[in-house]
C-alpha cells in the first residue's frame, strides 16, 4: 500500500467501504450533488437487532489499498455505486459494459454494487434491474437515498454470511493463511505443518473475525476475538499481524457510546499504550510505512479528544520521519497540509503554522511544471494566526509586539512575492506597506532602505490607496496607513493671528456674568463643562479664514523622508484642506509642521488627523489610531465670516509708542505737532479688505494721562457722515474726519506733541 489516507480515524474500523464514481462523461457538479445525497445515508439500523452499520464512502480509492483487506477489512471496497448519464437507448449497451469495468477493478472484494443512469427513458428504463435505477434527471430523482438503504442492507446480508462462515470454520487445522501483498513471497516453501505455522494461521484468522464482527456491530464478539489473536500472534512474534490486532483493540470508548459500554474495554491511558506497541511493531517493516503512518494519525485523533496534547505531539513527531516511498509534489503538499491541521487539533498553532509554510512553498516547488501560486498564497495566509501576525495593523497598537519578528518579516514578504507572481499588484503593495508599517523598529537600516525601494519601484505602476482589498475567498485585508512615516508625537490647534482674532460684542450685564444657569454652583454643571474644556478649545476659527495646526514629527529612517500631499482630516464642517510636501532629514529628531486649510461653513470642527503620501501609499493616519500622541484640543468652534477692515490715516506714523498694546488690541501710532490752540482735521480712511459687508462702526476715545491740563474736546468727530456710507461693502472706502483742537492752560511751553493711538 502506497497511499496513505490521512483522514484516517479510530471509528473507521467498524465501517464499510463503499466507494462512489462517475462512469462516462458526468458533470461534477451534477455527481457531487447526488454523491452528498448518498453520504447522507451514513447509519443504517439492522432489522431486529440492536446492530447498527455504520458507511464511510469515498469518491476516489487507489486499488493497490484494496489488497490489503485481509489485514484490515475496512481498507476493503465491499460497495461500489456509479453514477452516469445515458440519453439515449442505443447509448445503453456500451454504459453498462462501462459499469462491468468499473466493477472489474474492485471486483475481488466486491459485496454488491449499484449504477445510477440518469437521463434514460423509455422500455429500457422501465425494465426492472436489482442493481440498475434509472432517474430521468438530476432533479427527479427522489428515491437515491431509500435504494441507498435496500443496497446497504444486501451489504450487510453478505457481510453476515462471511463473518458467521469465518466464525464456524469446521476445517481444522486447514486454516488459511491470510497475507498482506509483500508478505506472499516470503511465505513460499514454509512447513505448513509446523505448529507455529498453525497458530499463525489462527491468530490471523481470529484477528480478521474480530474485524467482521466490529462491522457487523457485534462489538462484544470483536474485542474477544482481538484478544484472543493477540495471545496467538504474539507467541508466534508475528508483529506485524499483532500491531494490527492492537491498533484494532485500541478504538477509543469515547468516540462510541456502544463500545464504551462493552466489556473488557480499554481504559484511555491502555489505548495509547496498545498504540504505541503497535506502531512500534509496524517499523519493524519497510512496506508497512503508511500502516504505521495511519496508527500514528488514528493516535493523535484519540489523543486529542482526551485533550493529551503533548502525548500526541510525540506520535506527530514520529509521523514526519516516516519514509514513504518517493512522493509526488501534491502527495507531499497533502501529507504537511495534514500535518498542519493535526497540530492545530491538539492546539500547537506554531507547529501547525510551519507545516502549512512548508505545503505551501511544496505548492511552487522548481519541479512543478506550473506552480499554484493563488494555493500558495492562501496557504500563507492561514499561518498567519499561528505566528501571532494580523492583517490589521491596528492590531500591533495593543501593548507589547507578540511572536518572533525575524520569522514574521519572513512570512510577509514570501506574501508580497506570492501576490506579485499572483499577478495582483496592489495585493503587493499592501503586505509591503504592512511589513514596513509594522515591523519599521525590527527593520535594519540596510532593510528600510531595500523595502522603501522595493515599494515604491511597485507604487509607480499601482499607488497605495485607503481601500479594503477583498480576496476571492472572501477575505478582506485593511488599509494600511504609515503613522511612523512620519511618527507625530504632538498635535496642536493654533489661534488666528491677532488682527484677525474675532472679539466679542461685550454683554450688558457685564463680561462676568454667565447666562448658561440660574444657580451659582452646580457640580454636575461644573463637571460637565470640565468635559467640554478637555475637548473644545477656547479660542474660536472664522469661516473663510485660514486655520493652522502645528504638528511635532520626526523621521524614524536612516535617509530623508520626503512627504508628500500632507493635509488635514477634518469633521463637522466643511473644510478645504491645502496640502504641504516636506522633506525631512535622516533621523530629524521633533520637526515643527505646520498644516493649514480654510473652513468653508460654520459650526463646531474637529481635526480627526492627517493624510500624506509617502512612497507613493496614501495614507489617511487618525489621531486615535496614534499612540503617545500628544495634543491639548482637537474640536475647535467656526464662527460665521466677519468683516476685515482696514484703516489708515493721513498722518505720518510716529517713531514711538506711547503704550504698549494688549494681546486683544490692534495699534497704529501717528504723530501730528500743534500749536497751543491751533486746530487740525485727521482723514480717517476706513476699508473693507473682507468679502462680508461691514454694518457697524464704533468710535471711541481715551485720553491718556498728561503733566499739563487740556481745556475742551481735543478730539472731534462727527460719526453721522460716516454712517450713512455702511454697509461698507467688501473692497469699498469710507472716511472718517476727525478734529485735532489743542488748548492747554499754561504759558511757557510753545508747542504739544501729542501721540494719537487708533
Amino acid at each position: 500500500m502506497s497511499v496513505p489516507d490521512y483522514m484516517q480515524c479510530a471509528e473507521d474500523h467498524q465501517t464499510l467501504l463503499v466507494v462512489v464514481q462517475p462512469v462516462g462523461i458526468v458533470s461534477e457538479e451534477n455527481f457531487f450533488r447526488i454523491y452528498k445525497r448518498i453520504c447522507s445515508v451514513s447509519q443504517l439500523s439492522v432489522r431486529d437487532s440492536q446492530r447498527a452499520l455504520f458507511i464511510r464512502y469515498r469518491h476516489h480509492y487507489p486499488p493497490e489499498n484494496n489488497e490489503w483487506g485481509d489485514f484490515q477489512t475496512h481498507r476493503k471496497v465491499v460497495g461500489l455505486i456509479t453514477v452516469t448519464d445515458c440519453f439515449s437507448a442505443k447509448d445503453w449497451p456500451q454504459t453498462f459494459e462501462k459499469f462491468h469495468v468499473q466493477k472489474e477493478i474492485y471486483g475481488s472484494t466486491l459485496y454488491d454494487s449499484r449504477l445510477f443512469v440518469f437521463g434514460l427513458q423509455g422500455d429500457v428504463a422501465e425494465q426492472p434491474r436489482p442493481d440498475v435505477a434509472f432517474y430521468p434527471s438530476y432533479d427527479d430523482c427522489d428515491s437515491v437515498e431509500k435504494r441507498i438503504e435496500d443496497f446497504i442492507e444486501s451489504l450487510f446480508i453478505v457481510l453476515e454470511s462471511k463473518r458467521l462462515d469465518r466464525a464456524t470454520d469446521k476445517s481444522g487445522d486447514k486454516i488459511p493463511l491470510l497475507c498482506v501483498p509483500f508478505e506472499k513471497k516470503d511465505f513460499v516453501g514454509l512447513d505448513t505443518d509446523s505448529r507455529h505455522y498453525k497458530k499463525r494461521c489462527q491468530g490471523r484468522m481470529r484477528k480478521h473475525v474480530g474485524d467482521l464482527c466490529l462491522q457487523a456491530g457485534m462489538l462484544q464478539d470483536a474485542l474477544v476475538h482481538y484478544h484472543m489473536s493477540v495471545e496467538l500472534l504474539r507467541s508466534v512474534n508475528d508483529f506485524l499481524w499483532l500491531g494490527g490486532a492492537l491498533t484494532t483493540n485500541g478504538i477509543n470508548p469515547d468516540t462510541s457510546a456502544e463500545i464504551g459500554r462493552a466489556k473488557n474495554c480499554l481504559s484511555p491511558e491502555d489505548i495509547i499504550d496498545k498504540y504505541k506497541e503497535a506502531i512500534s511493531y509496524y517499523s519493524k517493516y519497510k512496506n508497512a510505512g503508511v500502516i504505521e503512518l495511519e496508527a500514528c494519525v488514528k493516535a493523535v485523533r484519540v489523543l486529542a479528544i482526551q485533550k493529551r496534547g503533548m502525548e500526541a505531539s510525540e506520535f506527530l513527531q514520529n509521523a514526519v520521519y516516516i519514509n514513504l516511498r518517493q512522493l509526488s509534489e501534491e502527495e507531499k503538499i497533502q501529507r504537511y497540509s495534514v500535518l498542519s491541521e493535526l497540530y492545530e487539533l491538539i492546539g500547537f498553532h506554531r507547529k501547525s503554522a510551519f507545516f502549512k509554510r512548508v505545503a505551501a512553498m511544496q505548492c511552487v516547488a522548481p519541479s512543478i511544471a506550473e506552480p499554484g501560486w493563488r494555493a500558495c498564497y492562501k496557504l500563507l495566509l492561514e499561518t498567519l494566526p499561528g505566528y501571532s501576525l494580523s492583517l490589521d495593523p491596528t492590531d500591533f497598537n495593543k501593548g507589547p509586539h507578540r511572536g518572533w519578528a525575524a520569522v514574521q518579516m519572513r512570512l510577509l514578504h514570501e506574501l508580497v512575492y506570492a501576490s506579485r507572481r499572483m499577478g495582483n499588484p496592489a495585493l503587493s503593495v499592501r503586505h509591503l506597506s504592512f511589513l514596513l508599517q509594522t515591523m519599521l523598529d525590527f527593520l535594519s537600516d540596510q532593510e528600510k532602505k531595500d523595502v522603501t525601494q522595493s515599494l515604491e519601484s511597485y507604487t509607480s505602476k499601482c499607488p497605495g490607496t485607503m481601500e479594503l482589498i477583498t480576496l476571492p475567498d472572501g477575505l478582506t485585508l485593511p488599509p494600511v496607513p504609515f503613522t511612523k512615516l512620519p511618527i507625530v508625537r504632538r498635535v496642536k490647534l493654533l489661534s488666528l493671528p491677532a488682527s484677525l482674532q474675532p472679539q466679542k460684542v461685550k454683554s450688558l450685564l457685564g463680561q462676568n456674568m454667565s447666562t448658561k444657569s440660574p444657580f451659582i454652583y452646580s457640580p454636575i454643571i461644573a463637571h460637565n463643562r470640565g468635559e467640554e474644556r478637555n475637548k473644545k478649545i477656547d479660542f474660536q476659527w472664522v469661516q473663510g479664514d485660514v486655520c493652522e495646526v502645528q504638528l511635532m514629527v520626526y523621521n524614524p529612517m536612516p535617509f530623508e523622508l520626503r512627504v508628500e500631499n500632507m493635509g488635514l482630516l477634518t469633521s463637522g464642517v466643511e473644510f478645504e484642506s491645502l496640502p504641504a510636501a516636506l522633506s525631512l532629514p535622516a533621523e530629524s529628531g521633533l520637526y515643527p509642521v505646520t498644516l493649514v486649510g480654510v473652513p468653508q461653513t460654520t459650526g463646531t470642527i474637529t481635526v480627526n488627523g492627517y493624510h500624506t503620501t509617502v512612497f507613493g501609499v496614501f495614507s489617511d493616519c487618525l489621531l486615535d489610531n496614534l499612540p503617545g500622541v500628544k495634543t491639548s484640543g482637537s474640536t475647535v468652534e467656526v464662527i460665521p465670516a466677519l468683516p476685515r477692515l482696514q484703516i489708515s490715516t493721513s498722518l505720518p506714523r510716529s517713531a514711538h509708542s506711547l503704550q504698549p498694546s494688549s494681546g486683544d488690541e490692534i495699534s497704529t501710532n501717528v504723530s501730528i505737532q500743534l500749536y497751543n490752540g491751533e486746530t487740525q482735521r485727521l482723514v480717517v480712511t476706513l476699508e473693507n479688505i473682507g468679502l462680508e459687508p461691514l454694518e457697524q462702526l464704533e468710535v471711541t476715545s481715551k485720553l491718556l494721562s498728561t503733566k499739563e491740563k487740556l481745556n475742551g474736546d481735543f478730539l472731534s468727530w462727527k460719526l453721522d457722515e460716516t454712517l450713512a456710507q455702511l454697509p461698507l461693502q467688501p473692497g469699498k472706502v469710507a472716511t472718517l474726519t476727525v478734529s485735532v483742537k489743542a488748548k492747554l492752560d499754561f504759558s511757557c511751553q510753545e508747542n504739544l506733541l501729542q501721540d494719537l493711538s487708533d
